[in-house]
């Protein structure tokens, strides 16, 4: 059974974002593997408190990943 672990930086993504990413992710992998992997296809979206999460040594929040996506 496929396990998709996806992290995220809390704040940034509604939870119909969330859901859509849940869904998509699963259909992606049956698109691979076929519909029996659908039942027991599991992802996990884990929230990281802004702050906690960092590239490049420069913690990042809700509002620096906004403004990276306003400014796309």
């Amino acid at each position: 059974m496929p396990l998709i672990t996806v992290k995220l930086i809390e704040g940034v993504f509604s939870d119909a974002q969330k859901q859509d990413i849940a869904t998509r992710l699963t259909d992606t992998m049956v698109a691979i593997e076929g519909e029996a992997l659908r039942p027991v296809t599991w992802v996990v979206v884990e929230e990281v408190k802004g702050g906690h999460w960092a590239i490049g040594g420069q913690p990042l929040h809700a509002a620096d990943v906004h403004a990276m996506a306003n400014a796309a």
